[in-house]
């Protein structure tokens, strides 16, 4: 779904998918950039059109702006993840998010170190007293850790020992330079996320990333902030990453992901997904301004699988390279040509014939609003004929209008009220960060402890620690 500014795309086209989507009973993961505006559209059509499901999905919302309007979710839930590249990919995706410009950096050294510290640190927590602490946030605290205390507990479990052995490599050899601008890479991207708001909200789990679970089915929306999107992107961007592994089964329910201003959060995944998802009932709905942001934010290679293997196009009013590139797509069609010559003489009149673009980029830069060109797929048993389109799509204005007048906020999911009427909730969310920070501190400590007290581990420890 594509569109400048002002084109109508979400009006006429995403709120819509929504909407259809809920009636025909598909469970669905909407990514809401500007918050509550598709959060809003999806509650109340659930509350309204319920018929469509066997099992009538239950309605989460993931706000870190507001706790009192949020569940809670833990991304990196120690029974979603198998092995330790489920940790490099959490890892990967989060990193990724925070430095944009990683993407085209991918395989460089201090590009690759942080993230297999951060992998490593993920799978530690995974496997210490069986995922008892595996939270994002108990994640970033551990890593703020000193590097003297965290790389002799990791390096002490066998499952880390390869993984982090660049690290120990570099500190034996005396490289502490380059140790510390290794460790940095993840410390500084990972400390704008320290906040206790984003503590709160992913340090426990209300419910599962399997939101096509068929007996438990979900529709789940994600809230960004314009003015905070970085942060609250790479975030978001681990529960992209869990929910994109998790839903391409075969067996689900039917589902649908929705990602509105999709270069605003980085997707890994993506290409994967629309590639294969369609086979186990997932459809994927992708809204953008214009073909190059997608370049700018994942890169050339992925940016063009993406845009190559997308089965339907709906496009408002792009200008430049996007138009043109859609025009070649829409192809070519045999058009007659008329001439005529008038010279004292006669008059001669020829006629040719030649390929023109069936839709110049010249008419889909000038697209009005609620205009649209594209293209659609079709199946074995359901043959479209007119593939290509350049129409408007008629919205019933009054009957939005109707319907949003009705709508109903979404309700108040945690009350932090105590007894007497005070709102509790800026002191319990500072005590769960607390919480969190005393118990990695605890960790840590006990960890040290065991190592030191073990004939085998205690030469892992500088020798000041030993004695």
């Amino acid at each position: 779904m594509l569109g400048t500014p002002g084109s109508g795309k979400s009006y006429a086209v995403v709120n819509n998918f929504i909407k259809q989507q809920i009636e025909k009973g598909f469970s669905q993961y909407i990514y809401d950039f500007k918050y509550p505006d598709l959060s809003t559209i999806a509650y109340n059509h659930l509350l309204n059109h319920p018929d469509g499901y066997k099992v009538k999905p239950k309605f989460y919302v993931i706000n870190f702006d507001d706790p009192r309007r949020s569940h809670r979710c833990n991304p990196i839930h120690p029974d979603f993840m198998e092995d330790i590249t489920d940790a490099y990919e959490s890892a990967y995706t989060i990193m990724l998010n925070l430095n944009k410009t990683w993407v085209q950096k991918q395989g460089d050294f201090f590009v690759e170190s942080p993230i297999i510290l951060f992998a490593s640190i993920i799978w530690y927590l995974k496997i210490y007293q069986n995922g008892k602490f595996c939270t994002f946030p108990h994640a970033i605290e551990f890593l703020n850790r000193r590097y003297e205390d965290i790389f002799p507990i990791l390096t002490s479990y066998p499952e880390l020992e390869n993984y982090l052995s660049p690290f120990m490599d570099a500190w034996l050899g005396g490289a502490a330079e380059q140790l510390m601008g290794q460790i940095a890479s993840a410390k500084i991207p990972l400390s704008r996320m320290i906040s206790p708001q984003l503590y709160w909200v992913m340090s426990d789990s209300e419910f599962t990333l399997d939101i096509n679970n068929p007996e438990e089915p979900k529709i789940l929306c994600v809230g960004n902030n314009p003015d905070r999107q970085n942060i609250y992107g790479a975030a978001l961007g681990l529960y992209n990453s869990r929910i994109v592994k998790l839903i391409n089964k075969k067996g689900m329910l039917k589902s649908s992901v929705i990602i509105d201003e999709l270069p605003t959060i980085y997707f890994k995944g993506l290409d994967n997904l629309i590639a294969t998802a369609r086979s186990n009932k997932v459809a994927v709905c992708l809204g953008f301004q214009d073909f190059s942001q997608l370049v700018r934010d994942y890169g050339d290679k992925e940016a063009k699988v993406v845009m190559n293997t997308v089965g339907n196009i709906f496009s408002g009013q792009v200008v430049g390279e996007t138009a043109k590139t859609l025009s070649e797509r829409f192809g070519k069609v045999l058009q007659k040509r008329q001439s005529i010559s008038i010279n004292r003489q006669d008059v001669s009149t020829s006629i040719n014939t030649q390929m023109d673009a069936l839709i110049p980029p010249s008419k889909i830069s000038g697209l009005t609003q609620g205009m649209f060109v594209g293209s659609v797929s079709d199946n074995f048993n359901e043959r479209i004929e007119q593939k290509i389109f350049h129409c408007e799509i008629v919205v019933d204005a009054e009957k939005v209008k109707r319907e949003e007048s009705a709508y109903k906020k979404i309700p108040v999911i945690t009350n932090f009220t105590d007894e007497d009427g005070n709102d509790r909730m800026k002191e319990t969310v500072q005590a769960n960060y607390r919480r969190i920070k005393e118990e990695v501190k605890q960790i840590v400590q006990e960890e040290l402890e065991r190592i030191k007290n073990d004939p085998v581990l205690c030469k892992l420890l500088p020798d000041n620690e030993t004695v």
